[in-house]
């Protein structure tokens, strides 16, 4: 595994993924367009989840390149990388175990969701955030989830309403468990860490 990371830190390689993640952002951006046209503007802001995960890497990826960290950034996109990238996961296959069929975009939600949470986790050690970068990032994800959950402002997945409150259930921890994976790490004394 260690071997791995200097690729991650290539250059070229860096480039690739910022470009890749640019046109991830713009089309979860796209996908929530009817949605945010009914949204109220003071909710904007919390309503597209995966893209706005997606573009908190954007400018780490940014940062990289210049050779810099930012922390707070950092914090914030890989607990929401981890969530989002996970949370889009377990909805889709509901889907699938509800309505028996999933079709091609589902299954390209699945894989590029999953791919966000694992950037988010293997670009771990080349972070730079502290416990109070972290608190921050905790607080803006679960103020998410109320908004979400308290003002319904999720993403829609019409088959999935009638489990709402167990969607809601399962966000929030799945919130926890993804600020205690940044934790673990990240912040937690003796954690890995690489140079770009």
């Amino acid at each position: 595994m260690k071997q791995l990371y200097p690729f991650l830190a290539y250059r070229p390689f860096l480039w690739l993924l910022l470009i890749v993640n640019i046109l991830g952002t713009a089309y979860g951006y796209y996908w929530y367009d009817g949605q945010l046209e009914q949204t109220p503007s003071i909710f904007l802001a919390f309503v597209p989840d995966s893209p706005t995960a997606s573009l908190f890497f954007v400018f780490v990826l940014i940062a990289f390149l210049w050779g810099k960290n930012w922390p707070l950034v950092e914090a914030l996109a890989i607990v929401t990388l981890i969530k989002y990238g996970i949370w889009a996961v377990v909805m889709n296959l509901l889907v699938l175990a509800v309505t028996g069929d999933l079709g091609w975009l589902g299954w390209m939600l699945v894989g590029s969701h999953f791919a966000m949470a694992v950037q988010g986790l293997l670009y771990a050690p080349f972070y730079r955030i502290k416990w109070w970068h972290l608190a921050a990032a905790a607080v803006w994800t679960l103020h998410n989830d109320v908004i979400d959950y308290v003002f319904f402002m999720m993403p829609r997945y019409e088959v999935l309403n009638l489990y709402m409150q167990e969607i809601g259930y399962f966000t929030f921890w799945l919130s926890i468990a993804s600020i205690f994976i940044t934790w673990y790490f990240c912040v937690r004394p003796g954690s890995r860490q690489y140079d770009l």
